[in-house]
């Protein structure tokens, strides 16, 4: 709107700018009508973006990998003692074995003897290693992890000093005042990863003797060690209790003295369970789908204008935007054949080794129309699914098949899945509407947003323009009634007599 000087009413008493408002109206109706267009399309935009994330985080995930067959390669592991638990991996194989366990992998630990001052005190984290015997100038080496690391003792060295110097290459060093021991340890087992105190300089055999790090002065000594365990007759070694053999992971927890048998063997439920909660998220975002195609119209409701909101309550401006953003995706052409492509691949047989099977063949498929909720009328239900309220009483005719024939429902799987992985991305593929992996225009819904924002700022200067152009009149006016009224005065006054 112009800044222009407006002068209204003065000389006239006439409400100019209810009347101005009112020689305007027609164009601040498009003003406003395009407004609530682009809210509209802004809404519908975010509405998209939201469904669009659900869909493409199925297609992208768990859809995605149900189409390779190594994805059902599941196995499971048993064994006849808890010393010795297996996580099957990919290349596992059905069958019994047999393992013994022959030693634990141990970190290398050092108890040092009890200390004391030369005059017999107590020995601080603040005492000096001279007060205890030690000459200064004394070296000692740590051999660890192939390199030999040397400390000198300083006249001013203290235990706490020491501590740290050992600390800081790679152990773990500890004194304990309440007990007047050092305690050394490595961080990780293996013999590959013990310490040894060795190859020090002058005094360091005497150094050691007095900090009780030493057999002669008492201290105990762990070697670290590894992990040996015998599987099929084969020995494998490892510097930590775990072992990756062939794939699977074997962690070793106890020695024992027994044989312990292994037993692998298809993990029938890691199948199902991957099946099912496929099934599970496709259903989430089919009834998504289904539920904003069937969305409550909301015909005769348009965003809100500024003017509109002054006289709402907060509540009933969200209740009543809430009605129109839910029915933004009803009866979408573009969303009824999405779920149209996804339902059809579905619904496609299969053929295996000359014999076509459909997803009913292993007792899954939709629910009855009459009852079933309107909005999960296309969700998929797996007879005998404990979660699943509709089918838990039936036969699982899924478990069935693959327990007795697990390589046939690999082959259905995968090419079934294939091909709903076909129909998603032929819907997903970018065109001059669209980007790629969206199932909306959204190239077109942000080039349109852009030429709303061009139209409503074209209508709002010819709004102001037509503003400018009535106050001008009607200020003109007034000055001439003002002009007019005090020459009327003027006369007036020639006549007034004392």
């Amino acid at each position: 709107m112009s800044d222009l000087m407006r002068l209204t009413g003065l000389s006239s008493g006439m409400d100019t700018e209810s009347i101005v408002s009112a020689l305007v109206s027609a164009k601040k109706t498009k003003v406003d009508e395009a407004k609530q267009a682009q809210t509209k399309l802004e809404w519908t935009q975010d509405a998209w973006k939201d469904m669009n994330s659900k869909i493409y985080g199925l297609y992208s995930g768990k859809l995605s990998s149900m189409r390779f067959s190594n994805t059902y390669n599941k196995k499971t592991t048993k064994t006849s003692n808890s010393a010795l638990s297996v996580v099957s991996g990919e290349g596992a194989v059905n069958g019994a074995y047999t393992a013994k366990i022959k030693s634990l992998a141990k970190a290398g630990y050092l108890t040092g003897a009890e200390i004391s001052t030369q005059s017999g005190g107590k020995v601080t984290g603040d005492t000096k290693l001279t007060d205890l015997g030690i000459e200064a100038g004394s070296t000692i080496g740590i051999q660890y992890k192939g390199k030999t690391t040397q400390i000198e003792i300083g006249a001013d060295m203290t235990m706490n000093q020491l501590v740290s110097k050992l600390q800081a290459v790679g152990i773990n060093a500890n004194f304990d005042e309440g007990n007047q021991r050092l305690f050394v340890s490595a961080k990780e087992t293996g013999v590959a990863n013990d310490f040894l105190f060795a190859g020090g300089g002058a005094n360091e055999t005497d150094a050691l003797n007095k900090l009780g790090l030493t057999a002669k002065a008492g201290a105990t000594r762990i070697k670290g060690s590894d992990a040996e365990l015998e599987l099929n007759g084969a020995t494998f070694k490892s510097s930590t209790n775990t072992f990756t053999i062939n794939g699977s992971t074997y962690t070793v927890n106890a020695v024992v003295d027994e044989e312990i048998s292994i037993t692998t063997e298809n993990d029938t439920s890691g199948i199902y369970d991957m099946i099912k909660n496929f099934f599970s998220e496709y259903n989430e975002v089919m009834n998504s789908m289904l539920s904003a195609y069937n969305a409550d119209s909301a015909k005769g409701y348009e965003p809100l204008t500024d003017e509109q909101k002054e006289a709402m309550t907060e509540k009933q401006i969200e209740d009543w935007e809430e009605k129109i953003k839910n029915s933004l995706l009803r009866k979408d052409s573009t969303l009824s054949g999405v779920m149209t492509a996804m339902r059809s691949a579905l619904n496609e047989g299969i053929e295996i080794d000359g014999k076509t099977y459909y997803l009913s063949d292993f007792g899954i498929g939709a629910g009855n129309y009459f009852e079933v909720e309107e909005d999960e009328r296309y969700a998929i239900h797996i007879d005998g699914n404990a979660d699943d309220a509709y089918s838990a009483g039936k036969t699982d005719k899924l478990k069935a098949a693959i327990a007795s024939d697990p390589e046939m429902v690999t082959k259905f799987f995968t090419a079934l899945s294939a091909k709903l992985y076909d129909n998603m991305t032929e819907k997903m593929a970018s065109s001059d509407y669209s980007s790629m992996y969206k199932v909306y225009n959204d190239k077109k819904m942000k080039t349109d947003y852009d030429k709303y924002t061009k139209e409503i700022k074209n209508l709002e200067k010819k709004l102001s323009e037509a503003e400018d152009r009535y106050y001008k009149k009607f200020t003109a006016m007034e000055k001439a009634m003002a002009q007019l009224n005090s020459g009327a005065n003027a006369i007036s006054s020639l006549f007034t007599t004392n």
